[in-house]
């Protein structure tokens, strides 16, 4: 089997090995990146490829007629034509559930990065505030307590279970909007959209991104939320309209909001988000932990080996 990874370095800038996955291809051919005039060509006669935001369409598909595994190193396959895929009878497999734990710390941060104001803090005594301050403690931003406070999560999946459970650890109340309330069966609370942004003093978005939930962060749904809340998105950068809520920063509708995630990745130069007051924004990286892309890569293999025995697993449809 040839098997061609065509954009494997922010998986795998060097710090984690392909050995477990090379050991599996007679032939194996990592590109750190691969740009869309290229992609056809670096797949070729290749049997399998390895992919996270590579776009595969049916043009590309059609050019690479040996094609019959596309794996998609994340859970988001939204990259490939899936039904072109089902088409010419390639299977097309994700990574389910291997950041579960990084993100869910991720949101943690960044909740805490506007409750406990470390980085400001932190920054004020490296400039010598502290030398200068007449008293052992001063501080340069209000600092709360979120204990008793209300975190709302929009999307209930394995993310969103382990974000409440840490919430509940920090003395959180929790309430939730899930997309199909009545096959919830879990203890959260469950709350209508309205009601979610309404009463959270933290809001957290863990769903995916699809029509229904595509900029369900809106200027209608920005109207609703306190003063005092903040918005944290880790999961789409689709889920929200950054206009929306730039124009709430810039009026002060809204205390903060924090992003692993944008609409356009990288950052566009002319994102609404740059340089927007109370906006924490991270690269991307909340999945990143070696840990994390240590685990992604064993499921990787395992989903390769499932496919080369006959019995693919983890397959998207």
């Amino acid at each position: 089997m040839k098997l061609v990874v065509l954009d494997g370095h922010a998986l795998n800038p060097g710090d984690v090995s392909w050995d477990g996955i090379s050991a599996l291809a007679d032939e194996f051919m990592v590109y750190d990146r691969t740009p869309p005039d290229l992609v056809a060509e670096r797949i070729g006669n290749a049997d399998a490829i390895l992919l996270n935001k590579v776009r595969i369409t049916k043009e590309i598909l059609s050019a690479c007629p040996n094609l019959r595994y596309i794996g998609v190193l994340a859970t988001g396959y939204n990259v490939v034509d899936v039904a072109s895929c089902a088409e010419a009878g390639i299977v097309v497999t994700n990574i389910p559930s291997y950041s579960t734990d990084a993100v869910a710390q991720h949101i943690f941060a960044l909740i805490l990065h506007f409750a406990s104001r470390v980085g400001e803090h932190s920054d004020s005594v490296a400039r010598g505030d502290w030398i200068k301050c007449p008293d052992f403690c001063y501080w340069v931003s209000p600092l709360s307590e979120i204990s008793g406070k209300t975190l709302g999560i929009f999307g209930f999946g394995n993310i969103g279970r382990k974000v409440a459970q840490i919430a509940h650890a920090f003395g959180m109340n929790v309430i939730i909007h899930v997309h199909s309330p009545s096959s919830f069966t879990g203890g959260e609370k469950s709350v209508s959209v309205d009601e979610l942004f309404s009463e959270s003093d933290y809001l957290a978005l863990a769903a995916p991104l699809t029509p229904e939930t595509e900029k369900i962060v809106s200027e209608r749904t920005l109207s609703l939320m306190k003063r005092s809340a903040v918005l944290v998105n880790t999961a789409r950068g689709g889920l929200v309209d950054e206009r929306a809520v730039r124009a709430a920063l810039d009026s002060g509708a809204l205390s903060g909001y924090a992003a692993d995630v944008l609409l356009s990745e990288p950052m566009d130069v002319a994102s609404p988000l740059a340089g927007a007051p109370r906006c924490v924004i991270t690269p991307h990286v909340a999945w990143a932990a070696k840990e994390t892309r240590e685990r992604l890569l064993g499921i990787a293999r395992e989903n390769i080996k499932s496919f080369l025995a006959g019995s693919p697993v983890n397959v998207v449809r």
